[in-house]
């Protein structure tokens, strides 16, 4: 924009090409002079960065959305807005405009899930939804969710994550590994996923997790046997993680990771959306090879958001 002199230019001519850039580049334009700044803040400029079906998702709002002008709703929907009953959430992200679901625990199909002998719905004071599910104790885990791609931005390279936490009695979960999946049309990206990574798992240098009784999963209705993880030697726990996943060569583990919501997340896989593309992806995770029980992961949902270059 050196050179040009946007005093001889209609405000609607500069909003238009101010609608070409990004919100970023809105947002600093503004700083330029006043006349940048009125013309980037008008509601031509901020219509575009808004997505297409905007008022659609509105619609879906279990609270109505109040805004003055575009630009004060664009910077609303950079916060999570709760839609479809609350078992879901939309928003968009703060610099590209890019749109932004997790499903909640509820919108998911987790195995067992209705059987409060093995998951617990719980109400968390920090989840986004009013539920949250707590597994109890299982032998086998499966978390699957799906999305329409025809609900996400095009052009987008988009990566799930699953939002979860654990409990002080956490066990069984650091070994064996799980299984993350994202699969779109013949698309397919896997890999292994570490849960309870502060957990030594077993290896062959004898550095072991919680006890593992190993048998074929029980039926409905039959007993259960659960022992209480060990307690290691400071100095063994912290060195076990590494030298174990050096013994096993998987060095692609994922680890959970810290989120600003208190909450952390693991990535599941990515996918691309091209422009018009249609069907759904599914996402998951399981563990269902160990026969181990297992115990203390609190299931929030599984967020799908652009992934990050």
């Amino acid at each position: 924009m050196d050179g040009v002199d946007f005093g001889i230019l209609p405000e609607g001519c500069i909003s238009h090409v101010v609608s070409l850039t990004t919100p970023r580049d809105a947002c600093r334009s503004s700083q330029v002079s006043s006349m940048l700044r009125a013309a980037s803040e008008s509601d031509l400029v901020w219509e575009r960065f808004l997505p297409s079906d905007y008022r659609e998702v509105l619609s879906r709002a279990v609270d109505p959305v109040e805004f003055s002008s575009k630009r004060e709703l664009y910077f609303r929907l950079c916060r999570p807005i709760l839609i479809d009953g609350g078992n879901k959430s939309f928003a968009l992200d703060r610099s590209t405009g890019k749109k932004i679901y997790m499903l909640s625990a509820k919108e998911l199909c987790i195995i067992w899930g209705d059987t409060p002998r093995y998951w617990n719905w719980i109400s968390p004071p920090e989840s986004r939804f009013p539920q949250a599910a707590e597994l109890i104790s299982v032998c086998w885990l499966e978390i699957r969710g799906k999305i329409d791609v025809k609900t996400l931005s095009p052009k987008t390279t988009y990566a799930a994550y699953l939002v979860m936490k654990l409990t002080d009695e956490a066990f069984g979960l650091n070994s064996p590994l799980q299984d993350a999946c994202v699969k779109f049309r013949d698309h397919v990206s896997s890999h292994k996923v570490h849960i309870q990574p502060d957990v030594p798992r077993r290896s062959r240098f004898g550095f072991m997790g919680p006890i593992i009784i190993r048998h074929r999963p029980l039926r409905r209705g039959q007993g259960q046997l659960m022992l209480p993880p060990p307690t290691l030697p400071e100095e063994e726990a912290q060195a076990a993680p590494e030298e174990a996943r050096e013994a096993t060569g998987e060095d692609a583990w994922r680890v959970p990771c810290g989120r600003g919501d208190g909450w952390r997340e693991v990535e599941l896989g990515e996918f691309y959306v091209e422009e018009g593309a249609e069907g759904e992806v599914e996402m998951s995770l399981t563990e269902v090879k160990g026969g181990n029980w297992k115990k203390g992961l609190i299931v929030q949902g599984i967020e799908v958001r652009p992934k990050e270059k």
